[in-house]
């Protein structure tokens, strides 16, 4: 995907790509992620699936690994997809890349055989909540005082991976 300046693709995450991703999720979050529950995501859990976001500026040589401005997680469980983290460097923000990671995710799920995918999202959160509503995702529940850091409620939400792919072939021309 090419943006000002610049290219941006992404890729399955590794151990390598933590000390960046810690940064964002700290500079994200109010109750980050440990380090440590990261590691577990990315070794232990059959489920569990994770990218990064690569920023390559326009001068940057093939050997050029990228840097890292944004990430998500999901797991996958049986045909629902769950996303149970996503973010982008606070720079980056604006620029069109958490719609871009959300439906990078949307085709990945497809191909792994998810037909539905959720998310829970603090009602605080207002411009994560606008993106999420905009690329097709409702809100369907509450989980009372889910952020235990602050007591506020999460907002659930669902979207259908279907219609996604038949947006995605429609953008495509088939």
């Amino acid at each position: 995907m090419k943006i000002k300046g610049g290219k941006v693709s992404f890729r399955p995450m590794t151990i390598d790509d933590l000390d960046a991703v810690m940064e964002i999720e700290c500079q994200s979050f109010p109750t980050p992620w440990s380090r440590s529950s990261f590691v577990l995501e990315l070794t232990e859990s059959s489920l569990s699936h994770y990218w990064v976001c690569l920023f390559y500026p326009e001068s940057s040589s093939e050997s050029d690994q990228g840097r890292v401005i944004g990430y998500a997680g999901t797991w996958a469980i049986l045909d629902e997809v769950h996303i149970t983290t996503i973010a982008i460097h606070r720079d980056w923000r604006g620029k069109g890349l958490g719609e871009a990671l959300l439906n990078f995710i949307f085709l990945e799920s497809i191909l792994k055989g998810g037909e539905r995918i959720t998310l829970e999202v603090r009602p605080s959160n207002e411009s994560a909540i606008a993106l999420y509503r905009k690329i097709g995702f409702q809100d369907v529940g509450r989980r009372r005082g889910y952020y235990t850091d602050t007591g506020e409620d999460a907002i659930i939400m669902w979207r259908d991976l279907r219609k996604a792919e038949e947006e995605q072939q429609g953008k495509a021309g088939f």
